[in-house]
């Protein structure tokens, strides 16, 4: 069975169980396996990722893997300038601008007080929410990771269990805000 070895970099290791984190592994595929079918099967969302590269070349999700390839997964980069590679989103994230799932509207209150733009209205659908947040740039704040498998979601936080206050904090440190 191929092999390729993937090292995930950044908050990208919160994904992987404690003994792949911050270092190179390797992974058994059968068949043809693109790289954005391989994330989903290591549990990455394919949402958080800015940059992929194999064999230190730039690469987009479609690149069908090969035995022995190494691959370097990168989070979205907020300050390094990379347009000159191949991006995996059409537009960087820049604006800070939120909406959040419906069940989140402590946080969305919360965050509204600190000065964030956010969207939080609970008549709004799962693919409403979706659409939103691509037409108008923002992070779809959620507590559901179903979330960061559609398809279409560009750019998505997962708000794990706790406090309100622990909740809004998490989300500003992991956008180093």
């Amino acid at each position: 069975m191929p092999k390729a070895t993937f090292r995930f970099y950044e908050e990208l290791n919160a994904y992987l169980p404690k003994d792949r984190r911050k270092k190179d592994f390797e992974v058994a595929f059968e068949g043809r396996r693109s790289v954005k079918h391989m994330l989903e099967v290591l549990g990455i969302p394919h949402s958080e990722i800015d940059l992929v590269l194999a064999n230190g070349r730039s690469v987009g999700f479609g690149h069908i893997l090969q035995e022995g390839d190494r691959l370097s997964v990168y989070p979205v980069f907020e300050s390094l300038n990379i347009k000159h590679i191949t991006r995996l989103r059409k537009i960087p994230l820049r604006e800070i601008r939120f909406i959040a799932d419906n069940n989140l509207d402590g946080i969305a209150k919360a965050m509204r007080l600190l000065g964030f733009d956010v969207i939080c209205d609970p008549a709004l659908s799962d693919g409403e929410i979706v659409e939103i947040s691509n037409n108008e740039k923002r992070i779809i704040l959620t507590n559901r990771r179903k979330f960061l498998k559609y398809r279409d979601v560009a750019r998505a936080i997962v708000v794990g269990a706790g406090t309100t206050r622990r909740q809004v904090q998490h989300i500003i440190e992991y956008l180093d805000i």
